[in-house]
């Protein structure tokens, strides 16, 4: 809501109106309480954005208190714009990921870019170099005309800025599914590099030092974006596409080399980038976390709208922008650095040690509010839970089984559905080769970049199976890292840690709250199992429309070292008469797995337990194997069940597999939700393999012919298909569906 003859402080509290920023009448008293007074328009907008679930995590903090965030490597946990873990060598990775899922429901294109560009700012804030860009979709189900529309949308917002600004896309995962039909999730990830000595934090320390704004001007566009992606869709959100912010990938390239410039001047105090909540956040996390204060005049701010008020200042998400806290005297070095780079910079404030955030426009205060209530005293809110009813039911249902009487039939099948299918359509649109770091492209389990300068390698990924979750938050949690750092292992990285995105409905549904809940415990418990602490993140509520909430989705995006770029590995065969060994545990399921959305047309049951003992032991075992230099290609066992992962190491490569002695059901060949790695060991290493892989079995053999054979504990054929018939399946279909959309 603009005004531009804004309500007296009367007015608001008698007319309700701050109930239309989003703020309760609870919290409309507490605003009261902090300052002693009522706040006006401009302050009440300030408390509105930093009090909102996307600023302060009020109605999931006390979830998020749950994650291990220390380990041996951690330089930076949560807290910061990105975490930072050690990688050896005064060397360090950051990363961080986010969402931009509500603008990118009603402007595609432009919510998805700008979601890349303000997770690439908070990762060069930390004064890293961008090295990757990831990400994380989840649409409805494509022939659906407005799903197209969006999937389309969303896939060339993420192509346009990485492209241009010069960042390889290089990962990723994609989930069709009916309950993302009318809010679909964007979540974005970024990873840099960066040496020890440079690590740079969002501190305003030192009274007097001068408060610095670079980049581009401050607009109308992204005005209460921050309370936009705190409330349900509905079918007024698509009037809400002011709150849609517009980027400039090119401003943005700028940015990143006079960013990186500043951070190695020693004179440098702070830096931030102006995210959600603009100018807002960064002026009062800045000073809260030093717990110092900061005057600014307006007036200075660079403008490129005429009459803009102080509430549209702080509240603009104008993109491409950032605040600089440098040493008193000092300032002009900074100016010109970044004016020779074509960039704004101006001194608009100082720093001062009253705890207070003093806004001054025209010639008078705008604004006085304690900066503590802004970034730091938000309610906290511990929502109440209740165990849904389908959970209930779920429960004490007997598992759900099929009798599988052609499987070669039903892997086509599957191989074709849009969550399995090949995402070629949309990764051949992303510049991965930029930079020509990228050793492993997308398509394989994990992404992969080498270092230069050293032997080592990065590996990265993005992972959820929100069905997994959706039928049991817990275990489904449990699930998401496991997969994450079997993708790793099988690229030949050690797991590092996690940063994740956690994307839900309301809180203020008890259900919905128990879904989180529950998904954290598992999701803390198999981080701290695994040994993957959480450096940061990001949580996106609210993710719902008048149909109902979407799946709880909290993807997990990893990092993992190679110490040796000998020991990257693919999914592919590499070469005819490599035996395949399967290495796995527990059992198989058909419950929420793509087998049972296909033919039941829902998902459904119980989900088993995960036994992350056992996820630890394959995992070393695998990796092991990598190292020694045993195992020439690795692919884990996920959607699509053990076929679907084996004709997709044959893919590509002209290659096929005679595969024998495997139990002929639709859990053993299709079923999901376990520990399993497909492995090649080359002849002459076999027996070496067989000793070191303790939990593995031989099922078979990479053969010339390109031919998909599989024989079942009888040696009797129930899969004979050309590995290009398959792969026809596989690679046409979401291109198919666009085609044909009405």
């Amino acid at each position: 809501m603009l005004l531009r003859h804004e309500p007296s402080p009367e007015m608001i509290r008698d007319e309700h109106l701050y109930k239309e920023m989003g703020v309760s009448e609870e919290e409309f008293e507490l605003m009261q309480s902090e300052m002693g007074r009522l706040p006006n328009y401009t302050e009440l907008g300030l408390f509105s954005v930093m009090w909102s679930e996307h600023c302060s995590y009020k109605n999931s903090k006390v979830l998020l208190k749950k994650f291990p965030v220390d380990g041996p490597r951690v330089l930076q946990g949560p807290g910061e714009g990105a975490g930072v873990i050690d990688i050896d060598d005064e060397q360090a990775v950051v990363f961080k990921i986010e969402s931009h899922n509500h603008p990118s429901a009603v402007e595609p294109y432009e919510g998805a870019a700008t979601g890349v560009g303000g997770i690439i700012r908070d990762v060069f804030s930390m004064g890293a170099r961008p090295v990757a860009l990831l990400n994380s979709l989840r649409f409805g189900e494509l022939k659906n005309p407005r799903v197209n529309y969006l999937f389309e949308g969303v896939t060339a917002g993420i192509a346009g800025y990485g492209n241009c600004i010069g960042i390889p896309t290089v990962g990723g995962e994609i989930q069709f599914d009916p309950c993302y039909e009318g809010n679909p999730l964007v979540n974005a990830m970024c990873v840099g590099l960066i040496d020890h000595k440079d690590i740079q934090k969002g501190q305003a320390k030192g009274t007097g030092n001068p408060v610095l704004y670079v980049g581009a001007s401050t607009g109308r566009d992204g005005i209460h974006g921050a309370t936009f992606a705190s409330e349900e869709l509905s079918e007024d959100s698509e009037a809400k596409r002011p709150a849609v912010q517009v980027g400039d990938p090119f401003m943005e390239k700028l940015l990143i080399e006079a960013c990186l410039e500043a951070v190695k001047h020693p004179k440098l105090v702070g830096i931030q980038d102006m995210g959600a909540a603009g100018l807002t956040s960064s002026s009062a996390e800045m000073a809260s976390k030093a717990g110092a204060g900061i005057h600014m005049n307006l007036d200075l701010v660079p403008q490129r709208e005429k009459g803009m008020t102080p509430y549209e200042m702080m509240l603009s998400e104008s993109q491409e922008r950032m605040l600089l806290v440098v040493e008193d005297g000092s300032e002009q070095e900074f100016i010109d650095l970044f004016e020779e780079w074509g960039l704004h910079a101006v001194v608009i404030g100082e720093v001062t040690d009253t705890k207070r955030l003093v806004l001054e426009h025209d010639g008078r205060v705008a604004a006085d509010v304690p900066v503590d209530a802004l970034a730091e005293e938000a309610p906290v809110y511990h929502k109440p839970s209740q165990v849904p009813a389908y959970y209930t039911q779920f429960q004490q249902e007997a598992p759900w089984s099929m009798e599988i009487n052609d499987a070669g039939s039903t892997l086509k099948e599957l191989l074709s559905q849009y969550t399995i299918a090949s995402k070629e359509w949309v990764y051949d649109q992303y510049d991965y080769m930029v930079r020509t770091n990228t050793v492993v492209a997308p398509g394989s389990d994990a992404a992969v970049l080498r270092i230069r300068g050293t032997e080592k390698a990065l590996a990265m990924t993005t992972d959820c199976n929100s069905r997994f979750i959706y039928l049991d938050p817990y275990e489904g949690g449990k699930m998401a890292v496991a997969e994450a750092v079997r993708n790793l292992t099988a690229s030949g990285a050690e797991a590092l840690g996690v940063t994740d995105c956690l994307n839900y409905g309301s809180p203020d549904n008890p259900e919905i709250f128990w879904q989180l809940e529950q998904s954290t415990d598992g999701l803390s418990e198999a981080c701290r199992a695994l040994q993957t602490p959480v450096v940061g993140g990001n949580v996106s509520l609210y993710n719902e429309t008048s149909k109902g909430a979407v799946y709880p989705t909290p993807v997990v995006g990893m990092v993992g070292l190679i110490q040796n770029i000998d020991h990257i590995t693919t999914q592919a065969v590499k070469q005819p008469g490599d035996r395949v060994f399967l290495v796995s545990g527990g059992a198989p399921q058909l419950n929420g797995t793509e087998l049972q959305k296909l033919y039941k047309g829902s998902i459904s049951g119980k989900m088993n337990p995960l036994d992350l003992d056992l996820e630890q032991r394959l995992a070393g075992q695998v990796l092991n194997g990598i190292r020694e230099g045993l195992i020439q290609s690795a692919h884990d066992v996920s959607e699509g069940g053990l076929l679907c992962a084996l004709t997709e190491k044959l893919f590509g490569t002209g290659m096929g597999m005679e595969v024998h002695g495997i139990e002929h059901s639709a859990a053993a060949l299709f079923g999901e939700g376990y520990p399993a790695y497909i492995v090649t060991v080359p002849e002459a290493f076999v027996q070496k393999a067989e000793s070191l892989l303790k939990d593995a079995v031989e099922i078979g053999t990479v053969t010339e012919t390109a031919t998909f054979s599989v024989k079942n504990q009888n040696g009797e054929t129930i899969v004979n298909e050309p590995v290009d018939t398959l792969e026809t399946a596989w690679r046409g279909a979401i291109a198919c569906a666009l085609k044909s959309k009405v």
